[in-house]
């Protein structure tokens, strides 16, 4: 395994993760003269605009049409291209979702779906674009990669490797800024999990913005004596069986922790990943069949029990057995 030192940034600054998507499009147009983009009016917003000013003759604003701007990105890449298509995530996949499984998954166009502004980080916005369902109804699609980046360094890294990829693809981004928790060295795979901290009491499994949280958790667990693991996975779909299951193994107590619905997101997926291999005691932590709410997002993160102190509170839960002694 690797160092977690090699892994793990020391977290001093905090970016929206967005960004990273941005920076991470303009190299991949660098990379290679056939990724193209594409976006719904809202070029600035999903960072987009650094490949647009770059690459004009290889930008094309849709407007505001969703679905046209999903079947025109299927278009191009079963012409050889390689686009990458930018909304909100309530939008892109909420109202194109039907768009993207008839002509992007079925025929297996590798276009590349990014769906920014999701999730409570979107904030003041409320519950009609905070989108929490995404993981969810692209996990379900055949054929799609899903990936939800830990911050803004993994999700230029995310990018790179989509523009590689030969397979659809969804990625989630934030809005605003989270604490950067990776390093420039450490490594990223669609496909793969990480471990970010070693423990031997329980795992702390997350993806997205809530890393972050669940490594201050796991500081806060150690403090009363709780090893906890930190298993980062920034791929939901398709999810890293070993390093779940190792971690499972270890352990033999699983906390999910995601900035969505825990029904069909990341949560939903660990579970059944154990329930077919490692029976596993188990909770999940995330958005529990609720809309999200206007608010700030630290505010809101409070409100619906995302905090580190509320994910290390749900490892005592479950660590605690009928008798009140923890294990």
């Amino acid at each position: 395994m690797m160092n977690e030192m090699h892994l793990v940034a020391q977290v001093t600054e905090s970016e929206p993760i967005r960004k990273g998507f941005g920076r991470g499009l303009l190299q991949a147009g660098h990379n290679d003269e056939n990724v193209v983009a594409a976006c719904a009016d809202l070029t600035e917003s999903t960072q987009m605009h650094l490949f647009a000013e770059a690459f004009p003759e290889r930008f094309i604003e849709i407007g505001v049409a969703e679905q046209n701007l999903v079947t025109v990105g299927a278009g191009l890449a079963a012409m050889g291209k390689v686009p990458f298509v930018s909304s909100y995530a309530a939008f892109n996949p909420g109202r194109n979702w039907e768009q993207i499984r008839t002509t992007i998954a079925l025929n297996n166009q590798p276009v590349k779906i990014i769906g920014s502004h999701a999730g409570l980080y979107t904030g003041a916005d409320g519950a009609t674009h905070q989108m929490l369902e995404d993981l969810a109804l692209m996990r379900a699609l055949p054929n799609m990669v899903v990936l939800a980046p830990g911050d803004s360094v993994e999700a230029a890294k995310a990018t790179l490797a989509m523009a590689k990829d030969k397979r659809p693809n969804y990625m989630r981004l934030a809005r605003e800024a989270t604490p950067i928790i990776t390093t420039e060295h450490s490594p990223f795979q669609i496909g793969r999990a990480y471990v970010f901290r070693d423990g031997k009491h329980i795992s702390l499994i997350s993806t997205g913005t809530m890393t972050a949280a669940a490594l201050e958790a796991s500081m806060l667990l150690a403090k009363d004596g709780v090893q906890a693991e930190v298993v980062h996975v920034p791929t939901i779909k398709p999810i890293d069986h070993a390093v779940i299951l190792e971690s499972a193994e270890r352990t033999r107590h699983v906390v999910t922790v995601e900035e969505g619905q825990i029904n069909g997101g990341l949560g939903g997926a660990v579970a059944e990943l154990l329930g077919e291999n490692l029976p596993t005691t188990m909770l999940r932590v995330g958005m529990n069949d609720r809309f999200g709410e206007s608010g700030k997002p630290e505010e809101l993160l409070k409100h619906f029990g995302l905090t580190p102190r509320h994910i290390a509170m749900a490892a005592h839960s479950l660590l605690m057995d009928h008798s009140g002694h923890k294990h």
